[in-house]
């Protein structure tokens, strides 16, 4: 890093970087004769989704000393968002992941990151720490606190966040972005987010990660369960039947848009930014939630991921098409 002042970003994610490698057929990839590549990962993804929203953004991550990691630390500027945080490790691979298209609701994927993933060789020395301390929006995943050093270098981060006092409003968020490849058991997962959340004010997960992170697969009791451990907003994701999100003072639930699924992964990563805008634009959690909802609907209806993220003029034409159907729960709810 340079000798220069902190930069105030709105948004640093930290976390997991691959090249993701698309068929450009639907079916088993046995069957398919050509394919085509982008910068992918989910924390990457969420930066690049909230850098088409007009948000100063950056990653943090490593990637291998070889192409891909070059194609990704080139690519990244051209999404608008900052490289000045993807550093290489020698010996190891840059991942890639393979999906395969199922339409409307199939899309297994596949990772290659053995013997082990470069972004899971983030230090804590390595850190940027006074930007992390700025950043009005830091946003990890769980996966990071799967294995060592990277793990520790989150709770680091975290530590800093948690110590820094800012007089802007800032907000830390843990996506509950549980794979099971990645961890020994549950039970390990279940440990290390539970030390996670007290330094979160943002945690967001589907019902089967709320399982991993608080034992609860019910979204409401989920949802309250994460308010519980000390986060300022909770959002569950119920995949057919929509998202809720609830603070101690409100309750709000939509409904999925209907649309043609043209490929489901990188919906969450395109919510994940829209959510991260609505927080930098200090929106309440209702109209917050519509957005995001209508983002990760749009990114459905694209082909790949980080090239799918929508502007926020795209999100606001199809929220004006496609009202939403959603429910703001009264206060009486809240505090049932």
């Amino acid at each position: 890093m340079t000798n220069r002042a902190p930069h105030a970003y709105d948004v640093i994610t930290m976390g997991r970087v691959s090249v993701d490698i698309y068929p450009q057929q639907t079916g088993p990839l046995e069957d398919v004769s050509t394919f085509s590549k982008s910068v992918g990962g989910s924390a990457t993804n969420v930066a690049i989704a909230a850098a088409r929203h007009g948000a100063d953004a950056a990653v943090i991550t490593r990637t291998g000393n070889d192409p891909f990691g070059r194609y990704i630390a080139r690519t990244l500027p051209e999404f608008g968002v900052a490289n000045e945080f993807v550093s290489t490790v020698d010996g190891l691979n840059t991942p890639v992941a393979f999906c395969e298209i199922f339409p409307p609701d199939d899309f297994p994927l596949y990772f290659y990151r053995a013997p082990k993933a470069p972004d899971l060789m983030i230090t804590a020395k390595s850190l940027p720490l006074h930007e992390i301390e700025r950043a009005r929006v830091f946003w990890t995943t769980v996966t990071g606190l799967s294995e060592e050093p990277s793990r520790q270098a989150h709770h680091v981060a975290y530590e800093a966040r948690s110590a820094a006092q800012n007089s802007t409003k800032q907000h830390t968020v843990l996506d509950l972005d549980y794979r099971s490849m990645f961890w020994s058991s549950p039970e390990a997962a279940t440990r290390e987010v539970a030390v996670a959340l007290e330094h979160a004010t943002v945690a967001v997960g589907n019902r089967e990660e709320c399982e991993v992170a608080v034992g609860e697969t019910d979204p409401v009791r989920a949802a309250d369960a994460l308010l519980e451990r000390g986060v300022e907003i909770a959002v569950v994701k119920q995949g057919p039947k929509g998202v809720l999100a609830k603070t101690r003072d409100a309750f709000v639930e939509f409904r999925p848009h209907h649309i043609d699924v043209v490929n489901g992964l990188g919906s969450g990563d395109g919510f994940g930014g829209a959510l991260t805008h609505g927080l930098l634009q200090g929106w309440d959690l209702e109209r917050i939630l519509a957005f995001a909802n209508a983002a990760g609907a749009i990114v459905a209806t694209r082909f790949e991921c980080s090239t799918a993220m929508p502007t926020s003029d795209e999100i606001d034409a199809f929220i004006a098409a496609n009202p939403a159907d959603g429910t703001n729960h009264t206060e009486e709810t809240v505090h049932a």
